[in-house]
């Protein structure tokens, strides 16, 4: 890494070359073989997940570590600050469409292919290719005799408690921005711890209502197009939640060392965008999957 004092800051930062990208794309590699490997039953395919996953975490680790260091050191500027800003919207704008999909695939099945197995619409099927007490209605899944029969989650209870955690710590991280602007650091890290809390607890209540699905309910992953689509949209969101928490935590260490000014803090901002993200894509998942 270049010193401060060696770099020119009315000259564009070009980094040295790395190694990181080449880590991280074997680490994603080894993680998602291990991943398809995992749910196809092979017993060694949850052993290379883990082996995919502690790469592509070192390269996390190290590459952020590296850019932190940049920054603190001064090498970047004002053009530099546009490129972080227009390389974040862009990976926004991909997890919107990684959210799409799924949406995507809940509007498919709900609307589209239900209705066709039930008889209706242009290339309808019919019962003759199915079980006789089929009925094409939402949530719908296998016959109750072998084990297809579940109950749905109510929307009223933890989702709508969720729901508000989440809202709220939208106002927090919020709260948390205003004071970062106006110098006052004590503030900052107040709000953002609260930031923090509040997506712990929301994990921790989602925790419990999947132990919930699954020891209640007969709610689970193989509970037919609704469990399928029920889990991977809540389970990636929860992920990400869990993501830009540990994100969130990092930025509360450097505010505290104090790493941003009220005029260069575009990692707390990146952060922040983040999480809004977050909150607006569960309000779609608690329309669309609790209420509807």
């Amino acid at each position: 890494m270049a010193h401060a004092e060696t770099h020119d800051p009315n000259v564009y930062y070009v980094p040295h070359s790395s190694w990181w990208p080449i880590i991280g794309a074997i680490g994603l590699f080894v993680m998602m073989l291990g991943v398809a490997s995992w749910m196809t039953g092979m017993g060694w395919g949850q052993g290379v997940f883990y082996v995919g996953l502690a790469v592509v975490l070192f390269m996390l680790t190290g590459w952020f570590r590296d850019v932190i260091r940049e920054s603190v050191a001064g090498m970047y500027n004002k053009q530099v600050d546009v490129s972080f800003r227009m390389g974040m919207m862009w990976f926004i704008f991909s997890e919107i469409m990684f959210f799409a999909a799924f949406f995507g695939a809940l509007f498919y099945a709900r609307m589209l292919s239900v209705p066709w197995l039930g008889g209706e619409g242009h290339g309808a099927m019919t019962h003759a290719l199915l079980w006789s007490e089929f009925d094409a209605t939402w949530p719908t899944s296998g016959p109750a005799a072998l084990g297809g029969a579940y109950e749905t989650i109510s929307a009223w209870g933890i989702p709508l408690l969720n729901t508000c955690i989440l809202l709220l710590s939208g106002v927090t991280i919020t709260i948390a921005h205003h004071a970062l602007r106006a110098g006052e650091r004590g503030r900052v890290l107040f709000w953002l711890a609260a930031t923090v809390i509040l997506g712990a607890i929301f994990m921790g209540f989602q925790i419990y209502e999947y132990i919930h699905a699954y020891v209640d309910l007969n709610l689970t992953l193989a509970s037919g197009i609704y469990g399928a689509t029920f889990f991977m949209l809540t389970g990636f969101h929860g992920l990400h939640v869990t993501l830009g928490a540990i994100m969130l935590a990092v930025i509360w260490f450097r505010v505290a060392k104090g790493h941003f000014t009220r005029d260069n803090h575009f990692g707390f901002e990146a952060v922040a965008w983040y999480w809004h993200f977050v909150d607006v894509v569960w309000l779609g998942l608690f329309v669309f999957v609790y209420v509807l």
